[in-house]
């Protein structure tokens, strides 16, 4: 049965399109997370981290993930790059 409403058929359009574009950004946040983890010296930890800020930041604004969510992720990042010595 095709969807009656305009804006049914319009968010039928768009959910996927979203939906990939989420995907693509959670995998940019979880590689990002994993190269702060994987840094061995510090110097090259806070880089990594840097970088890990800008893409939870982004995806916070996008509404990817929740604002709260971001910055426990940027808190534990943190303290993490911290121990480095």
């Amino acid at each position: 049965m095709p969807l009656r409403h305009k804006s049914a058929q319009k968010r039928a359009r768009q959910t996927p399109k979203r939906t990939e574009y989420n995907k693509h950004f959670k995998a940019k946040i979880k590689s990002a997370l994993k190269n702060v983890a994987s840094a061995k010296q510090k110097d090259e930890a806070e880089k990594e981290l840097k970088k890990a800020v800008k893409v939870l930041d982004r995806a916070a604004v996008k509404g990817i993930i929740h604002k709260n969510n971001a910055a426990n992720k940027k808190s534990k990042l943190t303290k993490a790059v911290n121990k480095l010595k």
